[in-house]
Order: C-alpha cells, then structure tokens, then sequence
C-alpha cells in the first residue's frame, strides 16, 4: 500500500512541477524535493525525467478511459450514448492540456512520444466504442455491417479533432458542434448500413 501510495505522490508532484515548469525546466531532484522524499527513493519507482514524464500521461489517460468507461455503462439510448462518448473525450483532452499548463508545449512536440503511451489507451477507447455500438445493434437502433471498423474510424475522428476543439477552432458555439455531431451519428450509424 505505502508502495502505490509514494509512486502516486511522486506522478503527481511531477504532473505539477512539468505543469508549472516545462518538462526541460523540472529535474529529478526538483521532483524529489517537492515530494518530500530522496532522491534515491525516486529513482527506485523511475529511472528517469522522461519515464515519469510518460507515466504522468499515462495516468491522465487511464483517467480518461474511465469517464468514458461511466459514459458507455449509462441507461440511455445507444445513439445518445455515442454522442456523450464523442464530447467526453474531447472535454476531457481539452481539460488535461489546460490543467498541465507547460506541459502541453511539450505533449504536442513529442506528439510521437505520447502516441506511444496512448496505445493502450487507444485500444480501450476502440473497445468502448465496439461495446457501445454492438448495443445499438442489439437493440435495433444501429444498422453496421462493421462495428470494429465503424469503433476504429469514431476513435481516429475524435483524435483528429482533439487539436482543433482543443485551440476552439471547430466553432465558438459549442451547442452548434453538439447539434451537427448528433446529425451526423443519427446519419451515419443509425438505420442504414457502413460497409
């Protein structure tokens, strides 16, 4: 327990200092410190600045799969759910980018980078999708000839649009994206065939 509990210490002070600082301007040492630990201790759980780095995205990340993983177990109609699913994880990226303040210079330099620790990520992202979707045929209200496919395209869409929705560049009227993305699942998922 004290185990899990210090390795949690140590991410989010490190989320915190790469946020205020900048990845380049946080050292193992200022990690340490801030924590209230030595550093020994620290390089017990990591082996280096950028290890923790990609585990403070990571654990981002596992946030964000579960806000999705509490959309998709909702009581609501699969369509409504797609759709909740598309604004939840858009939000919550816009939401990691601004509370890690410096960081998210560096989240979109070494975008190759977080595209590694994302892998898992994105693979859970798909499966909620398929889950959803295979409700939707289920119970009649989505007509998909490929429901693996259609997941992988929803997933890819959304990760196009994170930098957009992220800047505000999409629109300034948020009620006209959320109006536009429900026509388009109605159209595309809802009563007719994607091959």
């Amino acid at each position: 327990m004290a185990v899990s509990k210090t390795r949690e210490l140590l991410v989010d002070v490190a989320r915190q200092l790469f946020a205020k600082n900048g990845l380049e301007n946080t050292t193992m040492n200022d990690i340490a410190r801030e924590a209230g630990k030595g550093r020994r201790t620290l390089y017990t759980y990591f082996k280096s600045k950028e290890e923790i780095y990609y585990t403070v995205i990571e654990t981002e990340l596992r946030r964000l799969f579960e806000r999705m993983n509490d959309v998709a177990q909702r009581d609501m109609p699969p369509e409504d759910k797609i759709v909740l699913l598309i604004f939840t994880h858009l939000e919550a990226v816009k939401e990691i980018v601004y509370r890690n303040g410096n960081l998210r210079a560096e989240f979109f330099r070494n975008i190759w980078g977080v595209e590694k620790v994302r892998k898992n990520f994105d693979r859970s992202e798909m499966a909620i999708f398929r889950r959803v979707l295979n409700e939707g045929v289920d119970k009649r209200v989505f007509d998909i000839k490929n429901v693996r496919l259609t997941a992988e395209l929803a997933h890819y869409f959304l990760k196009g649009c994170e930098t957009p929705y992220i800047y505000g560049h999409l629109t300034t009227n948020v009620e006209e994206i959320h109006t536009f993305v429900r026509r388009l699942v109605r159209r595309s998922i809802g009563h007719h065939y994607i091959d």
